[in-house]
């Protein structure tokens, strides 16, 4: 039995069908890339696994237990998004950030162990703890979504888009890093358009195409299959 199991997830935007009754198992400790086109229903499938958007269909487990659908009972069941376009609190400090990320931690010493957690993933963050966000770079932006998200002890982070708009360096600092979350036994569930880079980290892929899955396999398969490549994943490697 996979962590989090998605068993006939459909979502409805009015009339339009976005997702399509489709099935996403991820493993405990494993990165599992969600890819395909634009409008091919990545960022909606990560949505309704969080309770953002309503699910018109299906069921989303997490560790045998059937979730509700409501972004409440998500968090507090073990699931945390870091969503596309970064959306931090630029008003608020490093710290104030990650303390607003830590809203179903209770323990005033647990917020304080995890945000020490954080500033080791992210040392960067830690040196400018103080500072607005309003100030960070894009790349130091995107960490700290990250790093909002792992405050509530995450056993699922769901990332969309985490490399949108970085430079080369950037993406690949942040890719490593999830790969020290994942060692830590944190399942990822990651929505990429950059997908050979996402491809390279991950232990499993799902490619969507118009709101279904249309192939899926261990990402080491995946990377060498050049018709999908080009078909699917934005050109060759």
């Amino acid at each position: 039995m996979a962590l989090l199991e998605i068993r006939g997830l459909k979502v409805n935007y009015g009339p339009i069908q976005a997702v399509k009754g489709i099935d996403i198992d991820v493993p405990e400790g494993q990165i599992v890339a969600l890819l395909g086109a634009n409008g091919a229903g990545k960022t909606s499938t990560l949505r309704a696994i969080s309770g953002i958007t309503k699910r018109s269909g299906g069921t989303i487990s997490l560790g045998g237990e059937v979730l509700e659908g409501r972004a409440s009972r998500s968090v507090k069941a073990g699931i945390s998004m870091s969503p596309e376009g970064r959306l931090v609190f630029n008003g608020l400090t490093v710290e104030e950030n990650l303390k607003a990320g830590a809203y179903i931690v209770k323990s005033a010493a647990r917020t304080k162990e995890n945000m020490e957690k954080v500033y080791e993933l992210f040392p960067i963050l830690g040196e400018r703890c103080k500072q607005q966000a309003s100030t960070l770079s894009g790349g130091e932006q995107q960490m700290l979504a990250i790093g909002r998200a792992l405050m509530n002890d995450p056993k699922v982070l769901l990332l969309d888009e985490p490399s949108l708009g970085l430079a080369p360096l950037v993406i690949q600092d942040i890719f490593n890093t999830l790969k020290k979350i994942r060692s830590e036994g944190t399942a990822i569930l990651i929505v990429e358009q950059n997908a050979l880079a996402t491809l390279k980290i991950a232990d499993y892929g799902y490619v969507l195409e118009l709101g279904t899955i249309n192939i899926h396999g261990p990402a080491n398969e995946l990377i060498k299959d050049e018709r999908l490549i080009e078909a699917y994943l934005g050109g060759k490697k």
